[in-house]
């Protein structure tokens, strides 16, 4: 490397956020990218190490140490062009992806690691802010048309994919805008939704044809699927119209809680809550659910509850509590048992710090209480234990808190079921479309020229993985269309 000896004279530093008194007034982005000397600082922190295993941990291949490295020697144009030579979208993962890198970086093993993510954002902001990103449209068009259903990461990379190959690809999209739930679910303060709008643009100078309020397949969504959409499109008028259909329709049937006063007024899906704030802040379109002065209890400890979290202190929220059902993990890792894999380890994020965040683990919800208006009052729990992967309610532990809205961040189950059924796509168990990642038939669902990748093919996962998904199956889709691809995989 550049620096070989910049791991042991460097520290890891973070990127700049500001306080919390001032973010809770807005919802803009207030985490800052690391300045030019910085990222060359950090560049060098990234040791010779031989095997690198973040590039086997990152979803996409990253190439992590060339571009660490050329950071490290202030050529950004060098590092942006191995940067996007696997990932279509750096800006993106730059910002939301929990880098699993990091986690395998091999200075991690006895220090802190590599800040691979803020290099990353480092160098795509810089690209923007200098106009080197440009679009790349083909030279020779195939005259072949792809429909993408979906415009979450999964489908804007195979679009962009198919359309820099010469491809004519228009992507479906059932909301108001593009992006999918990086437009409308991940909240503004995490994302700013012009980072994702200056990409389309970039992509519709290369020739993809963005449709938006279109939904494709069936039009009777079930309860808690959010559609914008005044046009209905028949799978069958698709698959007429296009050559090929990839279903990038991500995993949105969201978990519910079946327990008593579950249909109480004030009971909501992460998502009932997130989306309209997004569109308050886009379109100025007030959300129906405001928490000002309220007592909030989220149900579940991932990334969406603790959106939900960062969300409802905007609002103004007067308390928040935040139950997880599993055991409450270790403040630190077991490196030597876990590392180079992702570790079980306590993650509080920015959002759980932005206030008196109470979390409570080992916990499970009972039941709703509501008023005489049908309206949530409080929610009653009890203490688990977990024995053998088995749990055991407590017998004694129970607990009521007070409640006047709760969020059900609990994850997504699989796609929307209409949609596959509607081009006639075999599921798996789980509930999503069938298609394997590898061999001639990478990504082929059992109907011809139908493909499905990210989300409806894997489950709920990573945007790295769906970019990972929109890539390959760009490049399988390619292949059905001409015989074989140049398009990387």
């Amino acid at each position: 490397m550049g620096k070989p000896t910049g791991f042991l004279e460097f520290e890891r530093q973070e990127e700049r956020y500001d306080p919390v008194e001032a973010r809770l007034r807005h919802y803009r982005e207030f985490v800052h990218t690391l300045s030019d000397e910085a990222a060359t600082t950090q560049g060098a922190r990234c040791m010779d190490c031989g095997i690198p295993f973040c590039n086997n941990a990152c979803p996409l291949g990253n190439i992590v140490p060339d571009w660490n490295d050329l950071v490290y020697k202030s050529d950004w144009q060098k590092a942006l062009a191995v940067l996007h030579s696997t990932n279509n979208f750096p800006e993106f993962t730059g910002r939301i992806c929990p880098a699993p890198c990091e986690s395998a970086c091999t200075l991690g093993i006895n220090a802190a690691p590599v800040g691979i993510r803020s290099i990353e954002r480092a160098i795509i902001d810089k690209a923007w802010d200098t106009g080197w990103i440009a679009p790349q449209a083909a030279a020779v068009r195939s005259g072949k048309k792809v429909a993408i259903v979906g415009s979450g990461p999964a489908g804007l990379a195979a679009a962009q994919q198919l359309a820099r190959s010469g491809h004519d690809a228009t992507v479906f999209e059932k909301s108001s805008r593009i992006g999918g739930l990086l437009g409308f679910g991940i909240p503004d303060f995490k994302l700013d939704k012009s980072i994702i709008d200056r990409r389309v643009e970039q992509m519709r100078a290369e020739g993809v044809t963005f449709r938006t309020r279109v939904l494709v397949g069936d039009k009777n969504l079930p309860d808690g699927i959010h559609s914008d959409a005044d046009e209905v499109m028949p799978a069958a008028d698709l698959q007429r119209a296009f050559d090929a259909v990839i279903l990038a329709i991500g995993s949105e049937t969201p978990r519910d809680l079946p327990v008593p006063g579950r249909e109480l007024r004030g009971v909501y899906t992460a998502l009932e809550f997130l989306i309209p704030q997004n569109k308050e802040v886009q379109q100025g379109v007030a959300n129906p659910v405001n928490v000002r002065g309220k007592h909030v209890i989220v149900i579940g400890g991932g990334d969406t509850g603790s959106d939900c979290v960062g969300t409802g202190y905007r609002q103004g929220a007067a308390s928040v509590t935040q139950f997880e059902l599993m055991p409450m993990p270790p403040k630190d890792e077991n490196k030597a048992l876990t590392w180079p894999y992702w570790p079980l380890k306590l993650r509080t994020s920015s959002s759980h710090r932005e206030g008196d965040t109470r979390r409570e683990f080992s916990v499970a919800t009972q039941s709703f209480v509501g008023d005489d208006q049908g309206r949530v009052q409080a929610v009653r729990a009890t203490r688990v234990k977990w024995e053998n992967g088995r749990m055991h309610e407590i017998p004694g532990s129970e607990f009521e808190l007070p409640c006047d809205a709760a969020f059900l961040a609990l994850g997504f189950l699989h796609p929307v079921a209409g949609l596959l059924d509607a081009f006639g796509v075999t599921k798996d168990a789980h509930g999503n479309a069938l298609a394997e990642t590898e061999g001639e038939n990478a990504y082929a669902t059992n109907i011809a020229g139908v493909f499905a990748a990210g989300d409806a093919r894997r489950g709920q996962s990573l945007v790295v993985w769906a970019i990972r998904e929109g890539r390959q199956c760009a490049h399988a889709v390619d292949s059905f269309l001409r015989g074989g691809s140049l398009l990387p995989r």
